[in-house]
């Protein structure tokens, strides 16, 4: 196998920071004629004129990366690769397909599953706090919401998607069309955990490792639980105001995304043949809620990572919490391979270097929040791919990926 297709193989395999994917969607036609490309920015990183040339992010490998856009694959990037080594700033494609103006920098996002990451470090300050333990069972704080079969699922557990509890039951169906016509269906965190519950366990509690955003949709519920207040509330008082995170936001029920944003896009079939790129900005987020619904920009969640992995969102033993993998006895329980999450974040390693980090994917955007512990790379990017939740990892995202930290190594 050549090289590069052995590199694309192997990164389509493993990169899953975090992605909940849903059914691919048809191969992409040329049923579009692209407007002309916006033109790739880049600006320097303060840390960067003192970087060491050798060490400094390859802006070659980034601005190639994102160069051609749009493309069949995604419509617009933007990027932000950041460390003590140098950084880098980068945007290319179109703001959207009918004015072909150059995509904005500073656009919102929809950053899916990295929600993941606000709403683990919320837990973890409670449990720092005392509210929580988390070898305690969920049930003991969710009695009336959690049956008996899942009476020994501990907080832990769900952190990091070891419960067993399977996937919610949501109405919509399994193909894109589908579920595009229920977008702006809304969807309660009690009614999602209450149909997943109500089903027969995937394992027992421990023994293996889905990942599944009913974790943090109970995550969610107990957060409310034991402080009384809105789930957007407490990590909003406890992160986003802290950090000077003022482009992030949680939409609620309101399917658009306030503020400036980049249009997204998926591709979907056409009655009579061939394929058409719609317009998917504007979709209800209910069922991610703590799972998978937060808006953000990339200055917002580069600020967010570094502040998280310096230890100044989590605090003390309980952040070796977000850098811990269960048991090696547990195993992926549709692979059969080594677990690969731990509380908020999941590790690969790149370039011969451990990344811990989060993608997303919500329709019309993917995005990855990503980082080596020691903060000598960081990696966030919002990618508005034309297949945000198909089965295949995205081309430009994977490039980008590779670009900034390097290949994946194998086994």
């Amino acid at each position: 196998m050549h090289p590069r297709t052995h590199t694309r193989a192997l990164l389509a395999a493993t990169l899953v920071l975090g992605v909940v994917s849903g059914p691919a969607a048809p191969a992409f036609a040329s049923t579009f004629a692209a407007p002309a490309v916006a033109g790739t920015s880049t600006a320097p990183d303060a840390a960067s004129a003192a970087a060491r040339p050798h060490d400094a992010p390859d802006a070659d490998a980034l601005r190639a990366a994102i160069s051609g856009l749009p493309n069949a694959d995604a419509t617009a990037a933007l990027v932000r690769v950041g460390g003590g080594d140098g950084g880098w700033r980068g945007s290319a494609g179109v703001h959207d397909l009918v004015s072909g103006r150059p995509a904005d920098p500073d656009a919102r996002f929809r950053a899916g599953s990295a929600t993941k990451v606000f709403t683990a470090a919320t837990v973890l300050q409670l449990a720092d706090e005392g509210a929580i333990a988390l070898d305690r069972t969920a049930r003991h704080y969710l009695p009336d919401l959690i049956p008996a079969r899942y009476g020994r699922v501990t907080v832990g557990q769900l952190l990091n998607h070891t419960s067993g509890i399977p996937a919610a039951g949501l109405p919509g169906g399994d193909t894109v069309e589908e579920r595009y016509a229920h977008r702006f269906d809304l969807h309660t965190p009690r009614e999602m955990a209450a149909s997943a519950m109500a089903k027969e366990r995937e394992f027992a509690p421990g023994r293996s490792q889905h990942y599944l955003n009913i974790n943090y949709t109970v995550l969610g519920l107990l957060i409310e639980k034991v402080t009384g207040d809105a789930y957007a509330d407490q990590v909003g008082a406890r992160i986003l105001r802290p950090l000077g995170l003022r482009s992030t936001s949680y939409p609620g029920t309101d399917p658009r995304i306030q503020g400036p944003h980049n249009r997204g896009y998926q591709v979907f079939e056409k009655p009579g043949g061939g394929t058409e790129l719609r317009d998917v900005s504007v979709w209800g987020a209910t069922d991610g809620w703590a799972a998978g619904d937060i808006i953000s920009t990339t200055a917002d969640l580069e600020r967010f990572t570094k502040a998280l992995f310096r230890g100044q969102v989590v605090r003390g033993p309980l952040l070796e919490e977000m850098f811990t993998l269960p048991d090696p006895s547990v195993r992926d329980h549709g692979s059969g391979k080594p677990a690969q999450y731990s509380a908020g974040l999941s590790v690969m390693t790149l370039g011969g270097r451990q990344v811990w980090g989060k993608t997303g994917g919500r329709w019309g955007y993917n995005s990855v929040v990503a980082a080596t512990r020691d903060l000598s790379r960081t990696l966030v990017y919002s990618v508005n791919a034309t297949d945000a939740k198909g089965q295949d990892a995205n081309a430009t995202a994977m490039k980008l990926v590779v670009a900034a930290f390097g290949p994946p190594s194998a086994g």
